[in-house]
């Protein structure tokens, strides 16, 4: 009953940081280029491989019925997504791009 645990335990954290990969991987899709140069971040290209390839991993990562999948390179995979989501997306989240108000003036006529 215990190895069931850690079994839906660990299906439910692989599938979290799964999601947060490829939710990274979609934002940075929808970002302008422009904004990660003028930010001074790596290009746009860059970030969309490493985050690609880090949910790839993560993918893989998610354990199978038979105990299978790469738990610690899905440990290691996470850290590109949090870097883009607590360094990268916040500086060029201002060029638009993503979901969100509508960048530019307020309503009116």
């Amino acid at each position: 009953m215990l190895s069931q645990l850690q079994f839906f335990v660990w299906m439910a954290l692989s599938l979290a940081v799964f999601v947060m990969q490829v939710v990274a991987f979609v934002d940075a899709l929808r970002r302008p280029a422009s904004a990660y140069t003028a930010e001074g971040k790596l290009s746009k290209n860059v970030w969309l491989l490493i985050l690609g390839v880090a949910a790839a991993i993560g993918l893989l990562g998610i354990p199978s019925g038979s105990g299978g999948g790469f738990g610690f390179l899905n440990i290691i995979a996470v850290t590109p997504a949090i870097i883009y989501w607590v360094d990268v997306r916040p500086r060029i989240r201002p060029y638009g791009g993503g979901r969100g108000r509508p960048q530019g003036p307020a309503g009116g006529w």
